[in-house]
């Protein structure tokens, strides 16, 4: 009877918190991180002040909230490319790209919530690490079976290093890309390729979202296709 009673009762506080993460999310739509006033949001709900932080105990828990639903949906956005294994491990990163830029693109300010400058004073949850990895994942059996030549050596170096102190990447790796589970040079070649595209993503899709190509005789399409080729070319990618 206990749990029937509260299921109306749950039910409304996630419907009032969902409310309150939308009215946020305009707010960073208009003017990013600053922007974010929990007295306006309890304004624009008609709620008190007080009333609102029954819901999120202060702004960086509000902050938290939003931010994983972002990495949650990036991931999902690029989970959702990741279901065509039958293509060639470079047309498979090329889709992979592109899901994440297309979801990047569709969603500035979400973007630039978890991958824009750090929000002073802030520090994220310890779960962050979990859902970055998640938005990465799909990327590292692209390149477990790469063959990366002199340019990429010395970060396999660092990857197999990296594998070798701390055995989260290694689960990481085997979660993503089982065949490569077990096998430190081929484990150290997806997180090389991994963090590679992670880097060149971010270069790219975080200028386009920035509104910094303006003027500049090309698109974020057409510069990302050029880096994932140089990428491909870098590991071997067929």
């Amino acid at each position: 009877m206990a749990e029937t009673q509260q299921g109306p009762r749950a039910r409304y506080r996630e419907q009032t918190r969902a409310e309150i993460k939308e009215v946020a999310l305009r707010q960073l739509a208009e003017g990013g991180v600053g922007a974010l006033a929990l007295t306006r949001i309890a304004k624009a709900l008609g709620l008190s002040g007080p009333a609102l932080y029954r819901y999120f105990a202060n702004r960086d828990d509000l902050l938290s909230a939003l931010i994983r639903d972002a990495y949650d949906d990036a991931a999902a956005a690029i989970g959702e490319a990741a279901t065509a294994r039958d293509r060639s491990p470079r047309e498979r990163l090329r889709v992979l790209a592109g899901a994440y830029r297309a979801w990047a693109v569709s969603e500035p300010h979400r973007y630039l919530l978890i991958q824009g400058s750090p929000v002073p004073g802030y520090v994220a949850p310890d779960d962050t690490l979990a859902r970055a990895r998640a938005v990465l994942g799909p990327f590292l059996p692209v390149f477990a079976g790469g063959s990366p030549g002199t340019d990429a050596a010395s970060m396999v170096d660092r990857m197999t290093a990296w594998l070798e102190t701390d055995a989260g990447v290694g689960s990481w790796v085997a979660e993503y890309a089982p065949d490569a589970a077990g096998d430190v040079r081929a484990s150290a070649v997806a997180l090389a390729g991994a963090v590679l595209v992670w880097a060149q993503l971010h270069g790219a899709v975080g200028l386009e979202v920035a509104g910094q190509f303006a003027g500049m005789g090309h698109d974020g399409e057409s510069l990302l296709a050029a880096q994932n080729g140089m990428l491909a070319d870098a590991f071997g990618l067929e």
